[in-house]
């Protein structure tokens, strides 16, 4: 269970996130949508601890975020943008990643196959393109088999084949139960995805709504045809 309650942060005079409450119950799965800094990303960040909201409580599994980091064992997360220790190897990273969760078993084996790593494991972080980093933080994410997944932007700058391999993972930890919730401007990905969709805009939640209920309300068989129909209706 992940529970927000009134939370607000402001960078300077922006202010970001407006009252937030939000309830995301176990094996859900939720997209969070809005235009470019509607507070998407810095929501997906409080959550996982990595920013700090100026007010308002975040609660993960019933743990306050910031009374413990033991939460965190829970979660595997997929930034938008990847950054990792360039000196190092990408068989290196994984090691790092694997040390500080307490994984011992080759857990990342099957994710390297499926990505099609194998070749990239042994050169260095600045060798990697964009995509490859992609590759890279989706099998730090998933091998650890966590019960909650935060994705922000998952499939940009990944190739179709890597795109469609991140989508079938994703529902196979749907399946187990994995609590999803993600950003994304592909819309198509979101009925493959997701079950509801919450909206942002100016760091407010203006709706929060299930697919299947915007498809019957649009009469679309699109979901940016039906996501239009629902904001024309706010």
């Amino acid at each position: 269970m992940i529970e927000l309650t009134n939370v607000t942060k402001r960078f300077g005079a922006t202010e970001v996130l407006r009252g937030i409450s939000l309830s995301i119950a176990p094996g859900s799965a939720l997209a969070i949508l809005g235009p470019n800094a509607s507070g998407k990303t810095t929501l997906l960040k409080c959550m996982l601890g990595l920013t700090r909201p100026d007010s308002g409580e975040i609660r993960i599994n019933g743990t306050p975020i910031g009374a413990s980091a033991e939460y965190r064992r829970w979660i595997g997360y997929m930034p938008q943008h990847p950054h990792f220790p360039e000196n190092l190897r990408a068989a290196e990273v994984i090691e790092l990643v694997k040390q500080i969760r307490g994984l011992s078993a080759p857990v990342e084996a099957p994710y390297i196959e499926q990505f099609r790593l194998t070749s990239e494991l042994h050169k260095p972080i600045r060798a990697l393109s964009g995509g490859t980093r992609q590759k890279l933080s989706a099998v730090l994410a998933l091998m650890s088999s966590p019960t909650i997944l935060i994705l922000d932007e998952p499939t940009a700058g990944l190739d179709p084949l890597a795109a469609h391999t991140l989508k079938t993972e994703l529902q196979h930890c749907r399946q187990r139960g994995c609590t999803l919730v993600l950003t994304t401007h592909v819309l198509n990905d979101i009925p493959e995805l997701v079950t509801e969709v919450v909206f942002l805009l100016e760091g407010r939640i203006v709706f929060r709504e299930s697919v299947p209920q915007l498809f019957a309300e649009s009469n679309s068989r699109h979901f940016s045809e039906a996501l239009v129909h629902r904001l024309q209706r706010s």
